[in-house]
């Protein structure tokens, strides 16, 4: 199948037809299938492969890195050959140029390998030469999907030759999937337990740790677990009026309000808004909305003639790690962090090249510029600074 755009329509071209689809019935499509996905990840495949579609790469993956540990789990990939999976994960994660700096990004933002690495430094790297060129591979859309402290869940597109570099429209159309990637991940993770058996969504929402709410027309409430009903009792972030889900800040409520009108209409309302905040004074909460209109998921809203289901979960507050702390407080680039991550594992410029799979000049040059920002002028003296940072407190 080949797609080539012009403006919004996209046209595709199977064998025996030419078939002209607009950008946003395809748009619908994919959020549909993503949504799906949430609930039986055997369709994350099939939703990646639809995401490059929609976005205009060749291949995609799902999967999840940790900077402390420098571990990464692929979750689910379209397009990557297993072998190519096994190699990265064995020897060629150390040598993504991307990382650990695309871990520090902030959730939801559009991100572009060559935002931190140029392609002409990265075609100068082992990375490209033995991992991305065979692939022919050329550059990637990110997003961090969830964000801990030294973690991400991310979701990434990538462009081989034939895409060319990432461009303008590429990022437009990745970050209108963006917030329902987050979503459905968000939602998925509730049901690692339910999966395994492939169980119906409502046979096991009172198991689930968070409050989950099943919602009809007009936010009618139809279903609340046990959670769920402990949180409308205090009523300091969502209450029930007149049978309704509301939530209990103006800004929040706005915005509950359009998400659950936006999936009472169907999966063609695009919603960008990503994960609603709830307003407390203990720490972060947000509420997602899953849409129970369209695929596998409308069985599941029909038990309880639902349009929508409402999952609210909580996130605390955690100041960033050394690194990335002092990544924002020296502007450092996404190399120049590679570089004092490497600092703190093997000495001597030769012994960092290798470790990192670039030229020795090259890590002269990001370890000049790392003296000279941070205001140390040897490598003994960047170790004791990393050593003895702290993160300047929150104002």
């Amino acid at each position: 199948m080949i797609c080539e755009r012009a403006n919004a329509l996209h046209i595709v071209r199977n064998d025996e037809e030419l078939v002209v689809t607009s950008e946003a019935a395809l748009l619908s499509e994919l959020i549909g299938l993503v949504y799906d996905a949430a609930l039986d990840p055997a369709l994350w495949p099939r939703a990646l492969e639809q995401a490059c579609l929609f976005v205009g790469g060749s291949s995609g993956a799902l999967f999840w890195h940790d900077a402390a540990t420098e571990q990464t789990a692929v979750l689910h990939v379209f397009n990557e050959g297993p072998d190519y999976t096994k190699l990265y994960l064995e020897k060629y994660l150390a040598l993504n140029p991307c990382f650990p700096a695309a871990t520090f990004c902030e959730t939801g933002l559009v991100y572009a390998s060559t935002d931190f690495v140029p392609f002409e430094e990265m075609a100068a790297t082992r990375f490209y030469e033995e991992w991305m060129k065979p692939q022919g591979m050329v550059d990637a859309l990110g997003v961090n999907l969830e964000k801990g402290a030294t973690n991400s869940s991310i979701v990434s597109v990538r462009m081989h030759e034939k895409d060319g570099l990432v461009d303008a429209d590429d990022r437009r159309r990745f970050g209108l999937i963006v917030p329902h990637f987050q979503r459905a991940v968000t939602i998925g993770r509730l049901f690692d337990q339910s999966r395994a058996t492939q169980a119906v969504l409502t046979q096991t929402l009172d198991s689930v740790t968070a409050a989950v709410f099943l919602v009809g027309p007009n936010a009618r409430l139809v279903f609340t677990n046990a959670p769920g009903r402990m949180m409308l009792d205090q009523a300091a972030l969502l209450t029930e009026r007149n049978g309704m889900l509301a939530a209990a800040a103006p800004d929040a409520q706005r915005a509950l309000r359009d998400a659950l009108v936006a999936a009472e209409n169907g999966n063609a309302a695009v919603d960008r808004g990503g994960p609603i905040p709830l307003t407390t004074s203990q720490g972060r909460w947000f509420a997602s909305v899953l849409p129970l209109t369209s695929g596998d998921r409308q069985r599941t809203g029909a038990l309880h003639s639902a349009v929508a289901a409402v999952f609210v979960g909580k996130t605390s507050p955690a100041s960033p790690p050394p690194l990335e702390a002092l990544a924002r407080l020296y502007k450092l680039t996404a190399g120049e962090i590679r570089v004092i991550d490497a600092v703190m594992k093997v000495s001597g410029v030769k012994a960092l090249a290798e470790l990192l799979g670039l030229t020795q000049a090259t890590v002269k040059t990001h370890l000049h510029n790392v003296f000279r920002k941070t205001g140390t002028a040897r490598q003994t003296e960047l170790v004791k600074l990393i050593a003895g940072f702290e993160p300047p407190a929150r104002g």
